[in-house]
């Protein structure tokens, strides 16, 4: 196998001490794979004065894919230079940068933590893993925004946009995701309001005569919120817009336990992959050995498994979190009674040590 080389931005927060431990792993399972780190969000800014600096744009030009951290600082903060705008100019610039059209977020649940979750367990009942597909270049983020002043009132315009080209490349992308798991796909729209929702409905009917193995169903999305909440264990893949995509994904993620837990992936047109944590910097337990490196850990599984095609090395390191679940360690956002309480550090050296029985 030619060398593989990842990008490595941990960024700001708990990003460096998360990444940290999350090489630790790489070099456990895949000491192959090369790494090469750069600077973006606050960290890059006290240095470049930018916080997404040209030298890290070159970088990840050249790495086969990039595996981010988190950025941003304080929020009693976000007036000085180092962090005003931070988020935007860094995370939001890097995905622009790499024309991400597609993201991947899984809301695996773990047996081991059920108690955690808010749902009761007769609707934990059944539920694995729930993947959705959120489309990232289209939709209300991207259309023409304006605010105006008019006959002494305020007015503000947000405008939604999709065309048939774009939804297909999500749909084909969707389709063929649900081909390899389960055969079940959710498309989710809001066709009964929205024109976009209507052609967004109309293409995925079309892109489905291509994947007769699929089974495909639609569902509005307020629908959608409320089934996620009274029987998730009815989803496997669902692939929804941009701003639908957001709030689903940022609720789906809170059913099994902790955003700690959540990794994402991101995937430009060529097949480029972005992966990332789901949740934020976390600024106000930076630096105290407390953070929960599952949701970097499970980036990394997924950026082995999706870029680098190494799948033994991604399952080798999804068995390790579980049984680490299974044996009762937890950091303190998902602690339970009767469990250990370790930090980042000592969750990871159990992984290791399974990793390396």
């Amino acid at each position: 196998m030619s060398e593989k080389m990842i990008a490595v931005l941990p960024g700001d927060g708990i990003g460096p001490e998360v990444m940290a431990q999350t090489l630790r792993v790489l070099e456990c399972v895949a000491p192959e794979v090369q790494t090469q780190h750069g600077l973006i969000g606050g960290a890059a800014y006290v240095e470049h004065a930018t916080h997404f600096p040209d030298e890290t744009k070159r970088l990840i030009d050249d790495a086969d894919a990039v595996l981010f951290g988190s950025v941003g600082g304080p929020v009693e903060h976000s007036d000085q230079p180092k962090w005003r705008n931070c988020e935007v100019n860094s995370i939001l610039a890097l995905r622009n940068h790499l024309n991400l059209s597609v993201n991947y977020r899984p809301a695996k649940f773990y047996p081991a933590l059920q108690n955690i979750s808010p749902l009761k367990n007769s609707r934990l009942a059944g539920c694995d893993e729930i993947l959705i597909l959120r489309e990232l270049l289209g939709d209300i983020y991207f259309g023409e925004k304006k605010t105006w002043h008019e006959q002494d009132n305020t007015y503000a315009q947000d405008t939604a946009n999709y065309d048939a080209k774009l939804i297909e490349h999500m749909a084909h992308q969707a389709f063929q995701t649900a081909e390899k798991r389960s055969g079940k796909l959710t498309s989710v729209d809001k066709a009964n309001v929205l024109d976009t929702s209507k052609l967004w409905r109309q293409v995925f009917d079309q892109v489905a005569t291509d994947y007769p193995n699929v089974v495909l169903s639609h569902m509005l999305v307020d629908n959608c919120a409320m089934q996620l909440i009274l029987n998730p264990a009815q989803f496997d893949v669902i692939a929804t817009g941009n701003l639908f995509g957001d709030i689903l994904s940022d609720a789906a993620s809170a059913l099994p336990g902790s955003l700690g837990m959540m990794p994402s992936a991101s995937f430009s047109r060529d097949g480029k992959g972005l992966y990332e944590p789901s949740g934020g910097s976390a600024p106000d337990i930076a630096g105290q050995d407390k953070a929960n490196p599952m949701a970097q850990l499970l980036s990394l599984a997924m950026l082995l498994r999706h870029s680098l095609n190494m799948n033994q090395q991604a399952e080798a390191i999804e068995h390790a979190i579980e049984e680490t679940l299974n044996q009762g360690f937890r950091t303190a956002d998902i602690m339970q009674d009767g469990c250990h309480l370790v930090g980042t550090t000592a969750f990871t050296n159990q992984i290791i040590q399974i990793l390396m029985t």
